[in-house]
């Protein structure tokens, strides 16, 4: 049975501004010989540094059937269709393989969708497949549930999807975990979840949350990341979760509850949920997400969604937030284009200052 644990390679172990290979390859041996084989990467991650890492660290040092590789094209890296195949060619060499398992469209959202349209990148993947190139064709994707259907529409040859999903983002109205996931199920595309410990922000929980997960498995002792990771790997069709973990304490950790995968019990999910309630609590806007607001603004603002933003900074230090930002902000009004007529806050049944809020959310996103 395949294991659901994947070695995301973004944040691996550092030293003096380079990778420690040492304990990489510590890592890389330990994960390996507990029966994990999956390592995803991109061009960027670490500034270039974790394609060679993998390079020199696994692929020299394993038979290219004992692991699988997965690597992705980036928008920053082409600006035309003749650019495509030289820096998938150079990614190719630069990780020591003559094939990826997997090669994901990177970071999918409106408008990065339209540069990768008029390069025509599905195409030319979809070339690099039938040479034998690429095993597997997918996404990687940010933006709300809508977008990801019209990619699934318009390109049914793609196999896999990788979304963020982690349990306090789930039914977060910004992030839009749930629906994007029930859009892959839709369209019957397995799952690879990013982000299910939300940055480490599911690890560095307040104590009161600490307290709910230290009472519900008292005797086995669990780590926090262990809640988040099982949450995702919970969810019928996911086929991996992604950690990104930076020494080999954090690993042996993932592992240990990975090995042999239980999902989620009644009682843990209860957990859950009284946790995500704490987390609420967190000096946020208690926003609902009815969008009783968002109807009658003239200037079209998304205030749910800018809250759920504002909210993930200034609760987690979210470092995905600001792009959620921008992401709300591309077709809608921003925050500070609110010409404070008071329509939203005559219908907010919160009762929400909502002026007030807006002017916050402006001074931490613009």
């Amino acid at each position: 049975m395949e294991k659901k644990l994947g070695f995301g390679c973004m944040r691996l172990p550092m030293k003096n501004g380079k990778v420690e290979y040492d304990e990489f390859n510590q890592m890389i041996d330990y994960f390996i010989e507990k029966g994990f084989n999956y390592f995803d990467t991109a061009h960027g991650y670490l500034g270039g540094k974790s394609e060679t890492a993998i390079r020199d660290c696994l692929t020299k040092r394993y038979k290219r059937e004992d692991y699988i590789l997965t690597n992705k094209l980036t928008k920053s890296y082409f600006n035309k269709k003749e650019d495509i195949k030289p820096f998938f060619e150079e990614q190719l060499k630069l990780c020591g393989v003559d094939y990826f398992d997997y090669y994901l469209m990177h970071a999918q959202d409106r408008d990065n969708y339209k540069h990768f349209t008029k390069c025509e990148a599905y195409k030319i993947a979809q070339e690099l497949k039938e040479e034998g190139k690429i095993k597997h064709l997918g996404i990687s994707f940010h933006d709300t549930a809508e977008v990801l259907e019209q990619i699934l529409k318009e390109h049914p040859e793609i196999e896999i999807v990788q979304i963020q999903l982690n349990y306090l983002d789930y039914k977060d109205a910004s992030v839009q975990s749930e629906k994007c996931y029930e859009v892959c199920r839709k369209y019957e595309k397995p799952v690879l979840i990013m982000e299910p410990v939300k940055g480490g922000n599911l690890v560095n929980l307040p104590d009161s949350a600490k307290k709910i997960f230290d009472e519900c498995n008292s005797d086995k002792k669990l780590s926090y990341a262990s809640y988040a990771i099982r949450f995702a790997a919970s969810l019928e069709g996911v086929k991996m979760v992604l950690s990104g973990m930076s020494n080999l304490e954090q690993l042996k950790d993932n592992t240990s509850y990975m090995e042999n995968f239980e999902p989620l019990n009644k009682e843990e999910y209860e957990a859950i949920e009284q946790v995500v309630e704490e987390l609420k609590k967190l000096n946020g806007i208690p926003c609902t997400a009815c969008r009783y607001c968002t109807d009658g603004c003239p200037k079209n603002i998304s205030i749910p969604d800018l809250f759920a933003c504002y909210n993930a900074k200034e609760q987690f230090h979210d470092w995905n937030s600001s792009y959620y930002y921008g992401i709300h902000t591309k077709t809608n009004g921003k925050a500070s284009d609110c010409i404070k007529c008071g329509k939203c806050e005559r219908v907010c049944p919160q009762h929400l200052k909502i002026r007030d809020l807006l002017e916050k959310v402006a001074e931490a996103f613009e």
